[in-house]
């Protein structure tokens, strides 16, 4: 089995990392050469475009920020789409719209060619640890045809139901975040304005029925510590995200009243600039607004509550 692996970016150079570490022969792309020259070595090489790793492999991963340019990437100039073989299978890591996915995979399969959507769920640190989720939708036969390089990325990979299924599932969870994250920084201010410890606070409701959850530890060495850069995750990632679960929601009719909040509370972060800060800088917004201080907390006194049993 041959790997062609695209997108080495903050996650996608974890994810390869462990492909390689597996022994897979692979070959690799992104928009820069030196981001692949880590891992270049006999079982592992470079193509100069999609078109070429598409030509030269059984299986195709993908790890890129935005629908575009997972869309880009399969039919622009030497794009994927120019390369695949007949029985050739796709798996696009990346968090993508519904309505893309479910396009490739049809257009795809008129060609011959599988296309799943993969997202993952785990961030930076999971993706080179291989403390992973992967969820997938698409074929169940092509998804336990490639199931050793899933789990040698990923320790928790589940096959979800037809494409579309992954996407939806990683956009549930990160409306959710974002919605949660949210609904935590409205409480804590109210609390440290009310003349509480931030710390003492945070240490106290961490106790509580929802705290034991872990729920709290979002918020904890990122927000609480004032550790915004350089981020673990993007605010304009996000806001990607949350737009299209968004979009999801309308195409269901669902109301989402709290998560709408959540996203034009990421849509004002981004006209202040951050999109490259860490997605919980959107959280300074509330603390502006209930005019409290960041807190800053030194995250050795964090790390150390959040070890405790």
């Amino acid at each position: 089995m041959k790997i062609g692996f695209i997108g080495l970016g903050t996650m996608g150079r974890g994810m390869a990392g462990n492909l390689r570490k597996a022994g897979y022969e692979m070959v690799l792309h992104d928009l820069r050469r030196e981001a692949a020259e880590p891992f270049l070595d006999a079982r592992v090489c470079w193509a100069d475009t999609a078109k070429q790793v598409a030509a030269d492999c059984d299986v195709v991963f993908t790890s890129l920020p935005k629908p575009e340019d997972v869309e880009a990437i399969c039919y622009g100039k030497d794009g994927l789409d120019d390369g695949f073989r007949h029985g050739a299978a796709w798996f696009d890591l990346s968090t993508n719209s519904v309505e893309l996915v479910r396009s490739l995979n049809a257009r795809l399969a008129e060609r011959g060619v599988d296309f799943l959507d993969a997202p993952v769920s785990g961030g930076p640190a999971g993706a080179a640890s291989g403390k992973l989720a992967i969820w997938v939708g698409g074929s169940r036969d092509v998804f336990d045809r490639f199931a050793a390089p899933l789990t040698s990325m990923a320790d928790q990979t589940r096959y979800i139901g037809g494409i579309g299924a992954g996407s939806i599932a990683k956009l549930v969870h990160n409306v959710a975040s974002a919605a949660i994250t949210q609904v935590l920084a409205e409480t804590m201010t109210m609390g440290v304005k009310a003349g509480l410890d931030p710390l003492d606070l945070y240490e106290a409701i961490r106790g509580g029925a929802l705290g034991r959850m872990r729920t709290f530890d979002l918020i904890a060495r990122r927000w609480l510590a004032d550790r915004l850069d350089p981020p673990s995750f993007e605010l304009q990632l996000q806001h990607k995200d949350v737009k299209l679960g968004m979009e999801l929601a309308r195409s269901l009719g669902v109301p989402t009243r709290m998560c709408n909040l959540a996203l034009d509370e990421l849509t004002e972060a981004m006209n202040r600039g951050w999109a490259k800060r860490d997605s919980q800088s959107v959280l300074q917004l509330q603390q502006e607004r209930a005019g409290v201080k960041t807190f800053a907390i030194p995250i050795e006194q964090i790390e150390g509550i959040m070890n405790r049993t």
